[in-house]
């Protein structure tokens, strides 16, 4: 069976960014396997337990899903009926941050390669996570620290500096891609607050 954490085994010696290099290939060559039928599924029950973490929340901010990702649509689809306001990101050149406001059915575009789709904006500047009651966080891995594996460049680690320190971050994988072994991580790293997969969600002891 594949597990992420026999890969980290094999990390020792190299470089930081080199074994987080490694493992974000692991998981991505194992997501190349899943059928777009199991994408969804995964997604719609991701969306019925995160249900359970809408208590007072008024603006959520989500995703747009990439094609091997656990599915998001059914996620932004119980936002939206649930009455939550709807913060995706948009990835400008470079690293630059932004939001938008987005309703199911609105336009998304993928900008780039290898880019999640991206709404039409207009842009609310990247401070607007500020206004998000929660945040539900793309990721490869998640270790029992927090520690999140991302697709690479730091664009949450980043944008997650102007979440309110209250919000709970959760990243969004499969079952089987949360690791038992502590990932690399660097200073700059933002741990996550807790994950959702589709068993459901808990949140992370610091």
């Amino acid at each position: 069976m594949w597990s992420l954490a026999s890969s980290i085994t094999h990390q020792d010696g190299l470089e930081l960014e080199d074994a987080k290099q490694l493992l974000r290939a692991s998981v991505r060559e194992h997501r190349k396997n899943r059928s777009e039928k199991e994408q969804r599924a995964a997604g719609e029950k991701i969306a019925e337990h995160a249900r359970e973490l809408l208590d007072g929340v008024r603006c959520a901010a989500a995703y747009a899903s990439r094609p091997t990702e656990p599915n998001t649509a059914a996620l932004l689809r119980m936002l939206d009926e649930a009455g939550v306001e709807i913060l995706l990101p948009m990835l400008g050149p470079g690293l630059s941050r932004d939001w938008a406001r987005y309703r199911p059915g609105d336009s998304l575009e993928v900008r780039a390669p290898g880019r999640p789709p991206d709404p039409e904006g207009p842009g609310l500047g990247e401070d607007a996570i500020a206004g998000a009651d929660v945040v539900f966080a793309p990721a490869l891995s998640v270790d029992p620290r927090g520690v999140r594996l991302g697709q690479g460049g730091g664009w949450y680690d980043r944008a997650l500096r102007f979440a309110r320190p209250e919000t709970p971050v959760f990243a969004v994988i499969y079952d089987d891609e949360r690791c038992t072994e502590p990932l690399p991580s660097a200073a700059h790293d933002r741990p996550v607050d807790g994950v959702l997969t589709p068993s459901g969600w808990e949140l992370i002891s610091g």
